[in-house]
């Protein structure tokens, strides 16, 4: 695009200093001199350049609508590049967090296996001690019974 701005810029002052250094092939002797006189020459060559000016005039006012617009696109495709930098950075620190995440939760899982192991362990020793203890509470009461049988009942 700022090559084209160039172009159009280079043909408006290549336009302008033609129109400075020529009388645009109008002058004396032109048509219609004969019939209206000088003033009619002159009067054409006026309103013809006036007509060639409005022309460079809306050249100028377009080309400077152009140049507007292209700063316009240059002023949008700038914040798009930096909306999308911002973007890409928080992305980026999104997926490190996620990451984090995911190694926690299987450090957890590692552990809730181990948990699960330790207590499936202490449940077995809990019921060994229980059976134990019932064994050995059933043997002091059949000794219990076996004194007092003897020591009462016997005689």
């Amino acid at each position: 695009m700022s090559t084209t701005m160039r172009i159009y810029r280079r043909d408006l002052g290549k336009l302008q200093r033609d129109m400075k250094s020529t009388d645009l092939g109008l002058g004396f002797g032109a048509r219609g001199e004969s019939k209206y006189g000088a003033y009619t020459a002159e009067n054409e060559h006026s309103t013809q350049l006036q007509s060639q000016r409005a022309l460079i005039l809306q050249g100028t006012e377009s080309l400077s609508r152009a140049t507007q617009s292209i700063e316009r696109s240059h002023r949008i495709a700038a914040e798009t590049d930096q909306i999308g930098t911002d973007i890409i950075e928080e992305l980026g620190e999104q997926r490190e967090q996620l990451d984090r995440t995911r190694d926690r939760l299987i450090h957890t899982g590692e552990n809730l296996s181990r948990s699960r192991r330790i207590l499936r362990s202490m449940s077995r020793r809990l019921m060994t001690n229980k059976l134990l203890l019932s064994v050995i509470i059933i043997m002091e009461l059949a000794i219990l019974g076996a004194v007092v049988y003897l020591k009462f009942f016997r005689k």
